[in-house]
């Protein structure tokens, strides 16, 4: 397995329509943004989309981002958009990711990054932790995590 950048891709036409398959109303606005381009309006310059592959199968993705869904704060970077294709779920591949977003975090001398999720119980198994409850975009209320990087 491979994890990509898709900014830095030769095939991201190929990568975009993968995307567009998934099944998930977020997975769905980050296709639009990135076909439309407005992907970095949406949250900053520099952020990143990452992608675990196996051959031409994308088996899971995430951002790596300035911003997220709780927006206007002062908490950055997000680790935001992650999703695992149904039939890959359960094997922790999302760990690959994970892995991928502390490398990148250590090499800009991050020391935290945030996720912003419904999720209870799945992202402590990647080392994060609890943080607090903000509201979304949507005025909703979100789990805040935070994974420390050491």
């Amino acid at each position: 397995m491979n994890v990509i950048d898709f900014f830095e891709s030769d095939r991201q036409e190929y990568w975009l329509k993968e995307i567009e398959k998934s099944d998930w109303g977020a997975g769905a606005f980050l296709y639009e943004l990135l076909s439309r381009g407005t992907f970095f309006d949406a949250v900053g310059e520099g952020s990143r989309v990452l992608l675990l592959t196996e051959g031409d199968e994308l088996i899971s993705f995430c951002t790596y981002a300035q911003k997220d869904d709780i927006q206007p704060t002062e908490l950055t970077p997000w680790m935001g958009f992650v999703y695992t294709f149904p039939k890959h779920r359960g094997h922790r591949y999302v760990g690959l990711l994970f892995e991928e977003i502390e490398r990148l975090a250590k090499q800009e001398h991050i020391a935290k990054v945030y996720i912003s999720t419904d999720h209870i119980g799945l992202y402590e198994k990647y080392g994060c932790e609890y943080s607090t409850q903000m509201k979304d975009m949507d005025g909703g209320i979100s789990r805040v995590y935070v994974k420390k990087i050491e």
